[in-house]
Formats: structure tokens, sequence, C-alpha cells
């Protein structure tokens, strides 16, 4: 699988990520996520991403592969309490939040901190990013990112303090393409992106049950895009590859919990990037109909 550095780190990171809010969500076994992530990591993948607030997919993940630890980056965010008795973004909370991952992880360290969602205003006042700064300067992690979207995204990339940008980003919500990715390249940041193939939130031809895919579904009524009405792993590969294909990305993460799922990913890669031709197309669509009102979805 194609590697990537990310950004001004040493990390080389392939191109698909895992994602852990699913496992966390739908409270996967850990029989399940052992041979999910098992077979990931043997075909090549070297990204896992979770979150404090994904219910068990730390203890997941960590009782999973943690015997492995060498075997791949591992990216965490913090800024939910989750069950911490202090209030989301204090930053007691914070520390204890990073030093609880580290446990349910059952690694010493992780290669990324992100801050989770995190304001523009609770940025500027600093003390959030000083916690996470002191946390790499104890060895608990090797870099700090930010996590988000919006204005206060954009905020987080040119402040300076962060090493990496995870945003949502796919044929649905294209409004990173012009505000964050150029100053993120411009820096030379990590950017993973999140949400990458929208959710596939057409692929059942109805509206999902999922609240949170509904903005995605409704956007994709009103986008029209000519290649959603191929079969769904076509539909599905353009729009991965329509992602990776975007200057400044470096890992799309891509969640799931059924095992299978993982090599039918990485197999819809095997065409490389989108041409220039349906990449324009693909932009040019979403211009005509958003009229640069759509904002990025977190």
């Amino acid at each position: 699988m194609e590697k990537r550095r990310f950004g001004n780190t040493d990390m080389s990171v392939s191109v698909l990520g895992f994602g852990g809010a699913e496992i966390g969500y739908q409270q996967a076994t850990v029989q399940t996520v052992d041979k999910l992530l098992g077979n990931a990591l043997e075909a090549g993948l070297n990204v896992i991403d979770t979150a404090e607030c994904y219910r068990i997919s730390e203890e997941l993940i960590g009782e999973a592969v943690s015997h492995r630890r060498n075997d791949f980056y591992l990216f965490t965010k913090c800024g939910h309490a989750s069950g911490l008795d202090l209030p989301d973004w204090d930053p007691k909370m914070l520390e204890q939040s990073i030093d609880r991952s580290l446990k349910r992880l059952r690694t010493d360290y992780v290669d990324l901190v992100q801050l989770h969602s995190c304001s523009e205003e609770m940025l500027r006042q600093g003390a959030v990013i000083e916690v996470l700064q002191r946390a790499k300067e104890a060895g608990k992690t090797r870099y700090i990112g930010y996590s988000g979207d919006r204005r206060d995204a954009l905020y987080a990339v040119t402040c300076g303090a962060f090493d990496s940008l995870q945003t949502s980003l796919n044929i649905a919500d294209q409004e990173p393409i012009e505000l964050t990715l150029p100053e993120a390249l411009k820096r030379n940041m990590g950017v993973i992106a999140k949400r990458p193939i929208a959710n596939a939130a057409w692929r059942n031809g109805k509206k999902p049950e999922d609240t949170y895919q509904h903005t995605y579904w409704e956007r994709l009524q009103e986008l029209q895009y000519d290649f959603l009405n191929q079969e769904v792993n076509e539909s599905v590969g353009i729009a991965l590859r329509f992602t990776l294909s975007l200057p400044g990305v470096h890992t799309a993460i891509v969640g799931t919990a059924n095992p299978d799922r993982w090599r039918q990913n990485a197999s819809l890669l095997s065409r490389g990037p989108l041409s220039d031709e349906q990449i324009a197309s693909i932009r040019q669509r979403w211009n005509d109909v958003s009229h640069g009102q759509w904002v990025g979805q977190t």
C-alpha cells in the first residue's frame, strides 16, 4: 500500500488509515477487532485513529494490537470529558484524559494527540494547546494535532502550534479544499481526511436512519453526481480516490466493524488517483450547487 510522508514528521503513513469510531459505538468484540486490525496491519495499513469519546474503542484497540505496538502509528484525540468528573476542555481534564487514553490503549505513548473539535475561541486562550505541548515534552505523544472543521480549523492551521490537521473532506464536504488545505500544505502539515467517502450515504438509495449522515445525503440529492448511479463499490471507489487525489492529503481514515471491509477498501485504490478531468468535474458540480454556502461537517 502506498505510503506518504506525513508533513514535517518522521512518519510515512499509509494512504488508508483505520478509524476507530464504529468499533466503539457498535461495541464490537475483541475477537472482531483483533481480526480486523490484524488483517489491515498485515496488508500494509499503518495508521490507527481513535478518540476518548468513541466509547470502548480505545480499550478494544489496546487489547487487540498493543502487543505489536511498533507495527503502526497510533493517533487519538482529547477534549471531551467522557466520564471524567471535570468540564470538557478543562486543562486538568485534558491531562487526565490523555493519561486515561494511554492506559486504555496499553501504551506509554501515542504518535499523535489531537484536540477534538475545539473552538477557535478556546484555541485562542492557549491553555488547551499548552496541555498538549506538555504531553509532548513528557514523551506521552510524539506530535500534536487538531481535528475539526470550518473557521476553527483554519485558525488551528494558521496559529502554528500543530503538526497536523484532521478534517472532514469528501465529495459532499469540499470547503477545506479552499479554506484549510492550501494553508496546511504551505506549512507542510500532516493532513488526515475524515469521513472520506461521505459515509457512503447514498449506498442504499434512501435517506439513512443515522442522523449523522443526513446532511451528506441531502447534499448528494442536490449534487446528483453521475457516478453515484454506478454499482456501489464503483461509486465508493471514485469517492475515495477523489479525496486521496487532493493535494496535501496524506491519509484517509475509514471506519468499519467488518473484518473484510479493509481489503475491499484497499482494492478500490488500485486504479490510482482520479484524472484531472474527473476531479475538475466533481469540483465544478460542487461549486455550481453549493453556491459557497455549504460548510464543513464535524
